[in-house]
């Protein structure tokens, strides 16, 4: 898990080609350009879409896994609150392989807030809770970049 500050994104690079293609797109112009609509920087291997949707409590949400690829989400508008957790320490309940994609519920280990500015880069160890409220229902917009590294 990488958690920072948007103007940090670029000591990052390095740790794989592909994630350093998504960090060097950290950006104001770039970040403005991306909509609903996929935005493909490497085919399926480097992408990011916008999302907009309202807060929910803690219960209603679950953690998500990945295999092959990891998020790097970055708060656009609001604040949610998300927690981590290794997928070993949690119970699945749900997977879709074709679409990378594992269900968990359990207990997180670490918790933060996500506010604008802010990124989190969620590896495969990295199970994530998201959409959560911090006070309240707020609705936010975030964009999601989705890094294949396997």
């Amino acid at each position: 898990m990488i958690y920072a500050k948007n103007s940090d994104a670029l000591t990052y690079r390095g740790i794989h080609p592909n994630l350093d293609m998504a960090l060097e797109r950290i950006t104001k112009e770039f970040l403005s350009s991306v909509g609903e609509e996929r935005v493909e920087i490497k085919g399926s291997d480097v992408y990011a879409t916008r999302f907009t949707y309202e807060t929910i409590p803690e219960e209603e949400s679950f953690f998500e896994a990945h295999r092959n690829y990891l998020d790097i989400h970055l708060m656009l508008e609001g604040s949610e609150r998300v927690e981590i957790a290794p997928p070993e320490t949690l119970t699945e309940f749900d997977r879709v392989e074709a679409n990378d994609f594992y269900a968990y519920r359990g207990e997180g280990q670490y918790r933060l807030v996500l506010s604008p500015g802010d990124f989190l880069v969620v590896f495969p160890n990295d199970a994530h809770k998201i959409k959560m409220r911090v006070d309240g229902p707020e609705t936010v917009t975030k964009a999601v970049f989705k890094v294949r590294i396997k």
